[in-house]
């Protein structure tokens, strides 16, 4: 897998589990269902997608929530759907 494609899947993943502004998961639950040889790699890309604002980042006393910002949904949309 390639990094956009990963890029893809995690978001699409996040779509899925209904993950939009208020509704958080922990940013260690990103990798689970990932090839092994990628878990690594998703993390890196979240902490990119944060920088780039596709996803929302609420730090707690017991680690790094994320979610997905609604002000990007047309743009994940298309990198989801891949148009």
């Amino acid at each position: 897998m390639n990094e956009h494609e990963i890029t893809a899947a995690l978001l699409r993943k996040l779509v899925y589990l209904g993950k939009w502004g208020g509704s958080h998961t922990s940013i260690d639950n990103l990798p689970k269902g990932f090839p092994k040889e990628v878990r690594g790699t998703v993390k890196e890309l979240a902490k990119e997608l944060i920088k780039r604002e596709f996803l929302l980042a609420k730090p707690t006393s017991y680690g790094l929530e994320v979610s997905l910002n609604p002000k990007k949904k047309k743009e994940i949309e298309e990198i989801t759907t891949g148009k």
